[in-house]
């Protein structure tokens, strides 16, 4: 149980610290995140450290483009939801709707 909590809490503050981060990146790119985010917990196995591993490499990601001056479209390209889909295990049964969705989100900032 304490190996658990201990876990738990953890992930609590790794989780805080990644949302600071994504705070400070530009807004294209903070835009993008957050739909990426919304986009990928239906995904999620278990406790949802899966998906936060994913979600920090692609953080890691857009502090480094976005300090380089890359726009994130030009990072991630037109379709965010291939982007994600390449890091994401096996698909589920309303992947095709949430991908549509999320790409409304390239289009407006194409």
């Amino acid at each position: 149980m304490n190996n658990v909590l201990t876990r738990m809490t953890a992930g609590k503050k790794d989780w805080k610290r990644m949302e600071a981060r994504a705070a400070e990146l530009p807004s294209d790119y903070r835009t993008v995140y957050s739909k990426m985010k919304s986009y990928m917990w239906p995904f999620t196995a278990g406790d949802g450290m899966d998906v936060v591993a994913i979600l920090r490499e692609i953080l890691d990601l857009f502090e480094t483009e976005a300090a380089a001056g890359r726009k994130v479209i030009e990072v991630t390209g037109t379709d965010l939801a291939a982007f994600c889909d390449a890091r994401l295990p096996k698909e589920g049964a309303y992947h095709i709707n949430l991908r549509a969705h999320l790409n409304d989100v390239a289009l407006k900032l194409s």
